[in-house]
Parts: C-alpha cells; sequence; structure tokens
C-alpha cells in the first residue's frame, strides 16, 4: 500500500530536489567549469610537457644505471620525414631533442581530449601508452629508421615500454587534473544519481 504521506505534503505534490549546477555551467559536472576545446587543447600541451619531462628523467636515471647511450632514432625519424639529408648523430642533437619533446607535448593534447570526455584515470592512460607506442613506430618504422618492436631484444623492449609509461602516467595525471570530465547526467527520478533504478522504484511503489 502506497504511503500517501511519502508523496504529499499539505496537498502538495513533493518535487524532488535539483542537484545544484556548476557556476556558469548550464549542468552538474564532474570537475567543475566547462574549458572550451581551445583551452583544453592547451591544457594538454602543459600536460604532455609534464609527461615528457618525467620520462626524460626516467630515462637519465637508467642510463645512468646500465650505461645506455643516448638513442638518435628520434632525430633521425625527423630528419627523413623532413626530407633532410642523414647526418652523423654528433650533429643532430637539437633535432633529436625537438621530436622527443615535440611528439610528446602535441600527444598529450590527445590525452587532454581523452580526458575531456571521460577516458580517464589509469584505464585512460593505458589507452594513451597504447597510441604513443603506436605512434612512435609508425613514424620509425614508416620513414625505415626503425623495426618492428618484436624484433628487437627484450631488454630494449622492456625498456622502452617502462619509459613510455612513465609518460602516459604523468601525462595523464596532470590531464585528468587540468581538465574536468564530462557531466554526470542522473537518472530520471533520482536526483543524488545514485538511489534505486527508475524501475526499481516504481515497483516498490506498487506495493
Amino acid at each position: 500500500m502506497i504511503d500517501e504521506h511519502s508523496r504529499l505534503d499539505h496537498g502538495n505534490t513533493v518535487r524532488p530536489r535539483r542537484e545544484r549546477r556548476s557556476e556558469g555551467s548550464g549542468h552538474p559536472r564532474a570537475g567543475g567549469a566547462v574549458p572550451g576545446v581551445g583551452e583544453v587543447l592547451v591544457r594538454g600541451l602543459l600536460a604532455g610537457a609534464a609527461g615528457v619531462a618525467a620520462m626524460t628523467v626516467a630515462e637519465k636515471v637508467e642510463q645512468a644505471l646500465t650505461g645506455r647511450p643516448n638513442s638518435y632514432v628520434p632525430a633521425h625519424t625527423l630528419e627523413r620525414l623532413l626530407g633532410l639529408p642523414t647526418r652523423p648523430d654528433s650533429e643532430r642533437l637539437g633535432m633529436n631533442w625537438a621530436m622527443h619533446w615535440g611528439q610528446g607535448i602535441a600527444l598529450g593534447a590527445v590525452r587532454a581530449m581523452m580526458a575531456r570526455h571521460g577516458f580517464r584515470g589509469p584505464v585512460g592512460s593505458f589507452l594513451f601508452l597504447n597510441l604513443r607506442l603506436a605512434n612512435d613506430q609508425s613514424l620509425e618504422n614508416a620513414t625505415g629508421v626503425g623495426a618492428p618492436p618484436w624484433t628487437w631484444p627484450v631488454d630494449e623492449q622492456v625498456v622502452d615500454l617502462l619509459h613510455k609509461a612513465v609518460y602516459a602516467l604523468a601525462t595523464g595525471a596532470v590531464a585528468d587534473r587540468l581538465v574536468p570530465g564530462p557531466e554526470r547526467r542522473p537518472r530520471s527520478g533520482d536526483p543524488e544519481g545514485h538511489g534505486r533504478r527508475e524501475g526499481d522504484q516504481e515497483a516498490h511503489q506498487d506495493d
């Protein structure tokens, strides 16, 4: 039997409370005010720069421990992309840094858009890690500079995966911090967004 007091208050229908909306926004959101696409991309570039910085520190620590020399694959990849003549590694340091930082910063914009559309947290960063690996291997193999990663020695595969994971996690952490997620749409009849499902609530009222 329906409890009439749960529906009526002095003859007036009790309406459910509305969720408070974020100031300056037409919808409640998970992360506050809504930045435009341009601002999201700029924040993504900052996140990408933070990710490259973290990866670079990790690489230098690893090289100090393992004695691994610098790789100039980024420089020669960019060299081929720009149609420049091949030069010795010693003459491509600037190009090496440009490709190293440029790729990472640019891809940060993609991670920011992922955050904006709900691909956030560890899962978002794992997906982004795969994107970064695919980007590197596509460019390196398309230009003929690199080789398929499954042909590399196992230790080189491990090192590359670890460094790119540091990049992806650091970029993702900053992007998720700087870019609010998508709006949360509560279910009809459940303004708090965490009660019974609508069908369950109707069944309960019919008892």
